[in-house]
């Protein structure tokens, strides 16, 4: 049986990266992969009740964080780690950068609380090494042209309608936690063409060996 691949993709809204997610998932059926595409926050039951507390309810910066990392969990436990056992491929739309991004670049909040709380959900008695992707797949583009691609786009929930100040620190906060792990991080340029930015993404994964 071929090892699990653990892959997350990530971005401010508007980088476009969901098309790319799809677009990676057929890439790997046809090479005879099991996929499992999933979501942050989201991917069961219960964090996607979780997801629409999260994206429509006001709240404090720290009950949004501890919500997302407790979806994080159920997540883990539920749907990533068993995936994972079996030898299939996890694409995640989102995993923990973002919330280091959104809620620490975005919101200000403690970075070392959320590191905290990271360590306390990515591991385990069993898995007591963090728990974290293969490759993360962030697909950089500035905050004024994201803001353009979503202008009249879907009506924004709470974290899309933040002024442009807001993703400007998010896109910050992608950069430190680049800084922190560059080897974990895949960096796509998300300015160019749909195809150009594509052939990029598939680039990455040729080079690695897990798509020929």
């Amino acid at each position: 049986m071929q090892a699990g691949l653990f892959i997350s993709f990530e971005g401010i809204d508007g980088a476009g990266k969901s098309t790319h997610i799809s677009a990676l998932a057929q890439a790997f059926k046809v090479q005879g992969r099991a996929v499992t595409l999933t979501r942050e926050p989201g991917g069961t039951p219960l964090a996607e009740k979780l997801r629409t507390l999260v994206l429509q309810d006001a709240m404090d910066p720290l009950t949004e964080a501890l919500l997302m990392f407790a979806a994080r969990r159920d997540h883990l436990d539920c749907v990533i780690l068993p995936a994972l056992a079996r030898g299939d491929v996890v694409l995640c739309d989102r995993f923990t950068d973002a919330t280091f991004a959104y809620q620490g670049g975005g919101r200000g909040f403690d970075e070392g609380v959320l590191s905290q709380l990271e360590r306390m959900v990515q591991t385990s008695p069993s898995q007591p090494a963090l728990v974290q992707p293969d490759l993360t797949v962030w697909f950089d583009l500035s905050p004024d042209e994201a803001a353009k691609r979503l202008a009249g786009a879907r009506v924004p929930d709470k974290f899309e309608s933040q002024p442009l100040a807001f993703f400007r620190r998010v896109a910050d906060g992608y950069a430190r936690r680049l800084q922190a792990d560059p080897a974990r991080f895949a960096r796509i340029n998300a300015a160019q063409t749909q195809p150009a930015v594509w052939q990029e993404v598939l680039a990455v994964f040729v080079a690695k060996g897990w798509l020929t």
